[in-house]
């Protein structure tokens, strides 16, 4: 099996791939798959298969393989390509503009409560219920908001790589991140005020 720190022999099956050889494009997918199965995870939308995302980005890679330039690691234009693809599906689903208490299970309307009575850290069994809360409020974002507080703080990414994964300058990661934290503060304060009635 191929690890992901060996680019040049990731180049040769590139090239290999593109002289027809499908050995070598098999061989390539089977290298490329977990860093594509990561990225889909970390950014699927909700109602998207993990397994048909995949799909869907390989066959964009194998039809764009001669667009690689060779200018960056192939891991870095391979990334581009599934968070675009993942971008492109989570706008095509239009996520719900709005969190309701009802699309919440109980778990997390318990973590809802807690964090509106208290600043105590969360009991270990509450710690699922946010992990779910953080991703129902992600859900009011925007993608490329999404896809910013997802990179920077789930994934604990720094601006600079961020940058070099989408494209985007130091100041736009920035005033993106600040912005999507601003309506996921606004959305939870909303469902706060609820439970608090």
């Amino acid at each position: 099996m191929l690890y992901m720190a060996d680019d040049r022999l990731l180049r040769e099956l590139v090239a290999a791939a593109l002289r027809q050889d499908d050995d070598a494009a098999r061989e390539l997918v089977r290298a490329l798959y977990p860093l594509v199965a990561k990225l889909v995870r970390a950014h699927r939308p909700a109602r998207s298969a993990e397994e048909d995302l995949c799909q869907m980005i390989f066959i964009k890679i194998m039809q764009k393989l001669s667009q690689f330039s060779g200018k960056v690691p192939l891991e870095h234009w391979v990334s581009r390509i599934a968070i675009n693809t993942c971008i492109n599906q989570i706008q095509a689903e239009k996520a719900r503009p709005e969190l309701r208490e009802a699309d919440l299970s109980e778990e997390q309307a318990a973590v809802v409560r807690n964090m509106a009575a208290t600043g105590d850290e969360l009991a270990p069994d509450q710690r699922f219920a946010s992990r779910e809360l953080v991703e129902h409020l992600m859900m009011v974002l925007k993608p490329a908001e999404r896809l910013v507080i997802d990179l920077l703080y789930l994934q604990q990414r720094s601006v600079a790589d961020i940058q070099k994964i989408v494209g985007w300058s130091t100041a736009l990661v920035k005033v993106r991140a600040f912005r999507a934290r601003q309506k996921m503060k606004k959305q939870m304060a909303i469902i706060s005020a609820r439970e608090n009635k």
